[in-house]
């Protein structure tokens, strides 16, 4: 027998598709956002895959995974607000800023009034500048920093500008607190951390990360992996109501209605003049005239309508039915 015959037959290729949509999914700890991502990813046979807003290994919670003609919505969800839960152990500090890294010192956690928290936690509220970690997938000359921060090289980082909206404790404990963010794009909650509890005259780090929800899907319902993974091949609209139509991405937009020719104008890219179509510099959600979501349009200084970004749907896309 030769070696051929005894390997065996090989396995068959996987067949990748053309999926549109988005799985809001419950990323367990341990998992890579992008380990997260490909078990979805295959799954749905999906040609295309991103996600928007990377999550840590420990960390659970919201990550906006987007297949096909969503992955062009993946830009504007980075940009959006985002709200997390995490927890905070005081007096001892890691070089990662979670439970994950290595102790790297110790130092006691004085008493503090609920005044004196509360100070803290003013300072750090509002529009203010984050330095990021070393251990981030920043990148510095094409290489990550964490890769440099794991060969124990540090280097200056930018801070960025972010924004603190909420910023509460709820439990709390001599050495722990739990805290509930609402903040923006670019903001290290480990970071946070350690700033909450330098504030606080001592160290600390996140034991505990979740991300609660990413705008505008703060009142959407979440899916966990092993919901996605049961179901298999499953192709039926009752069993992938977990995959979320591309224009949910964008439903705090007016809506626009085309008819049958300016609908193909818009798809060929072409700027539409259409009687009132708003103020200069507003977007909108246009859909052709079977409710079939086209993509985000702006109007421009004449009143006329520029393509902002074409989401044409592929095969096996829904659309949600914009509501008058």
């Amino acid at each position: 027998m030769n070696g051929a015959a005894a390997a065996g037959p090989r396995p068959a290729r996987r067949r990748w598709q053309a999926v549109d949509g988005i799985v809001l999914l419950d990323k367990p700890n341990g998992l890579t956002s992008t380990q997260a991502l490909q078990r979805v990813r295959r799954v749905l046979q999906a040609e295309k895959a991103g996600h928007a807003g990377t999550l840590d290994p420990m960390a659970t919670g919201m990550l906006p995974l987007c297949f096909g003609q969503a992955t062009k919505a993946c830009g504007q969800l980075l940009g959006r607000r985002k709200a997390y839960r995490a927890t905070v152990s005081l007096g001892v500090a890691t070089d990662t800023g979670d439970a994950d890294g290595q102790v790297v010192e110790r130092r006691d956690v004085p008493a503090v009034s609920d005044d004196a928290l509360e100070h803290v936690l003013a300072s750090l509220r509002g529009d203010r500048r984050q330095v990021p970690p070393m251990y981030s997938a920043l990148k510095r000359d094409g290489r990550p920093l964490y890769e440099l921060a794991r060969r124990g090289e540090t280097v200056e980082r930018e801070a960025r500008a972010i924004s603190i909206e909420r910023l509460e404790v709820g439990a709390r404990s001599p050495r722990s607190l739990d805290v509930e963010v609402v903040c923006s794009k670019g903001t290290y909650v480990r970071v946070l951390a350690e700033e909450i509890a330098n504030g606080l005259g001592t160290v600390g780090h996140l034991v505990a990360l979740r991300r609660l929800w990413v705008e505008p899907f703060a009142a959407a319902r979440m899916v966990t992996l092993e919901h996605v993974e049961a179901l298999g091949g499953a192709s039926g609209p009752e069993t992938r109501d977990w995959l979320r139509p591309v224009d949910e991405a964008f439903v705090e937009l007016p809506v626009l209605r085309l008819d049958t020719t300016q609908s193909l104008h818009l798809r060929q890219g072409r700027t539409l003049d259409p009687p009132g179509a708003g103020t200069p510099g507003l977007l909108l959600r246009a859909y052709d005239d079977a409710h079939g979501f086209l993509g985000l349009v702006e109007v421009d200084d004449d009143g006329r309508l520029r393509v902002q970004r074409l989401f044409v749907a592929g095969a096996g896309t829904a659309s949600t039915q914009p509501k008058t």
